[in-house]
């Protein structure tokens, strides 16, 4: 089933430690919107064994195959609803049929990787360039752009929190819908769609009740963050320049 006049489902590729969650918060804000929070979770860590926090109640709250997963999100929507799928864009694996995605209205949320690794970094001390999906982000944009043939809109995590009012009204406007003032807050503590993983990353939303002020942050970087940051960087100013 693919999106009507009347229909959306909105596809936002993200990397971890974005504001991801927050954006997921924003669109559930929506009357006439349900959300979905990383569905591809499951298959990822059934696949790849990597031992996440919360490992087994992940892969024990959605199917662990991609087709399953893909035609669940293609299924059929009420006339006038919108759907918006989180996505991470490091569970996306080279097997998965990027068609599945061909008629939804995709969207790569993007913020600067020296931030994503030392937010990353404070929650868990794996992290390399898989692990942060940066590069795999790139990857899933140039699949998305033969797709459809043209480059998807790219929106920035810095611009959303520096006026999230502006920023998100040009989103809406990009992918053809009304504005709504309701997606500039939502009710504190957890939502029932947020996945079984929120008890060890979503803290921070969980007490927010809109998006958070924009600070300048400075942050230090060990000799190998540092490192791993070089690599990000070619692929993140890739897609910068296709900001909105």
């Amino acid at each position: 089933m693919t999106n009507t006049a009347d229909t959306v489902r909105i596809s936002m590729w993200s990397g971890p430690r974005n504001i991801s969650t927050a954006m997921m918060r924003s669109f559930s804000s929506r009357p006439e919107c349900r959300v979905v929070d990383e569905p591809f979770y499951a298959y990822y860590l059934a696949r790849t064994g990597l031992p996440h926090p919360m490992h087994e109640d992940v892969i024990a709250s959605q199917s662990t195959d991609w087709r399953v997963v893909a035609d669940e999100l293609n299924a059929s929507l009420p006339d006038g609803s919108s759907l918006y799928i989180k996505h991470m864009t490091q569970h996306m694996l080279e097997e998965v049929d990027f068609g599945v995605f061909r008629a939804h209205a995709n969207v790569f949320l993007i913020r600067d990787p020296k931030l994503v690794i030392a937010s990353y970094a404070a929650k868990w001390d794996r992290i390399s360039t898989d692990d942060i999906g940066i590069k795999r982000q790139t990857e899933i944009f140039e699949e998305i752009r033969k797709l459809t043939g043209s480059p998807p809109p790219v929106v920035e995590a810095e611009d959303i929190l520096k006026n999230p009012e502006a920023a998100l009204k040009k989103l809406c406007a990009t992918l053809d819908l009304e504005w709504r003032s309701e997606m500039l807050s939502w009710p504190k503590g957890r939502h029932p769609e947020d996945g079984v993983w929120a008890d060890h990353w979503y803290a921070s939303v969980e007490a927010s009740t809109g998006f958070a002020p924009f600070e300048e942050r400075e942050v230090t970087l060990s000799p190998e963050q540092s490192e791993l940051l070089e690599e990000q960087l070619p692929y993140y100013e890739k897609l910068r320049r296709y900001k909105i």
